[in-house]
């Protein structure tokens, strides 16, 4: 038997179940997430551990990126009494505004030991580019 030895127990189950964090099926919970550019591409990490791939469900709407997923109840078998549940169960989601400088349209996934990690390329209209000088003193119209 796991004895858990917190004398405030019974005071966070009824916070929890008053504020609505148990991870109940109704309300979405947030995933943790990092996120950085790393040299061409913007790198988003969302960590879902426990959730299976085909549980997870990533929409990319205008600029609008939006990642779903669902950790289920594992299997019971019968007579089996839980005595301890600590790890959130239900829908976790995470909207983000992504920039007009990002390529929605490249957009990878990939989902390897819990972590699900978007790679977003760089548009090349936002990418540094070399401005000429014109030396002779005319005007010159700039071009990309």
């Amino acid at each position: 038997m796991l004895m858990r030895t917190d004398p405030f127990r019974e005071f966070d189950r009824i916070s929890q179940q008053l504020m609505g964090t148990t991870g109940t099926w109704s309300k979405p919970s947030v995933m943790p997430m990092d996120a950085y550019r790393d040299a061409e591409d913007y790198v988003i990490a969302f960590d879902l551990p426990g959730v299976s791939a085909d549980a997870i469900d990533i929409d990319v709407e205008r600029n609008m990126l939006t990642v779903k997923a669902e950790r289920r109840p594992t299997a019971k078998a019968e007579n089996v009494q839980m005595e301890l549940s600590e790890r959130p169960l239900g829908v976790f989601s995470r909207q983000l505004v992504l920039a007009d400088t990002l390529d929605t349209e490249r957009i990878a996934a990939d989902y390897d030991a819990g972590v699900l990690t978007l790679r977003i390329p760089i548009a090349e209209r936002a990418k540094p580019r070399k401005v000429s000088i014109n030396a002779d003193g005319r005007r010159k119209q700039i071009t990309s």
